[in-house]
């Protein structure tokens, strides 16, 4: 009888992994809003990491122990924003390549809870007397990844911290604090 329960976990175990082996190698995940600020007014938001913090959905992080800091060039390629000790883990953001008015880039590196390098890419488009803002995330999905993706829907959990956080760039760019149940005109 053992060996049958134990021959039944094998197959189960193998099964279950030759599952997690179907699932997607890369992902992506994107958000776009209509932000009412000409591109002018939202790049700096982005392709200055100093400001990128006032919007960010997880900038305002506030955990004891949470340390900031910023390298390199004060905007555009080069320019480094590092984190630690926070809710949010250990990462790192690298601006990779910057655009005026259309294109920012970043690295993302995370150190802790998990290790994963990923992309950031914010694309701006002119609509409306506006901006048109699309943020994507996409990278390598791991195994780890993978596994989480059997019951946890990332697209929908880090989705709507896409859209917090393009709602509070909105109302920045409009010259209004941002607001915690704001949300810009997304689709």
């Amino acid at each position: 009888m053992a060996i049958k329960l134990a021959i039944a976990a094998l197959v189960l175990v193998a099964a279950l992994g030759a599952f997690v082996a179907t699932r997607p190698d890369h992902f992506r995940i994107e958000r776009n809003a209509l932000v009412a600020a000409p591109p002018a007014a939202v790049f700096p938001l982005i392709n200055d990491l100093h400001k990128f913090d006032t919007w960010n959905p997880y900038g305002s992080d506030d955990s004891p122990g949470l340390t900031r800091s910023w390298d390199g060039p004060g905007e555009g390629p080069g320019a480094t924003f590092t984190y630690a000790g926070g809710k949010s883990g250990d990462g790192r953001m690298t601006i990779v390549e910057s655009q005026p008015d259309a294109r920012v880039v970043l690295k993302l590196e995370f150190f802790k809870p998990f290790e994963a390098t990923n992309q950031a890419i914010f694309t701006l488009t002119p609509e409306n007397g506006g901006t048109r803002v699309s943020w994507a995330m996409e990278g390598k999905n791991t195994l780890m990844g993978k596994v989480m993706s059997l019951v946890v829907n990332m697209d929908t959990m880090l989705g709507k911290d896409f859209e917090r956080g393009l709602a509070n760039m909105d109302a920045i760019a409009r010259g209004a604090a941002p607001a915690s149940g704001a949300s810009a005109q997304s689709h």
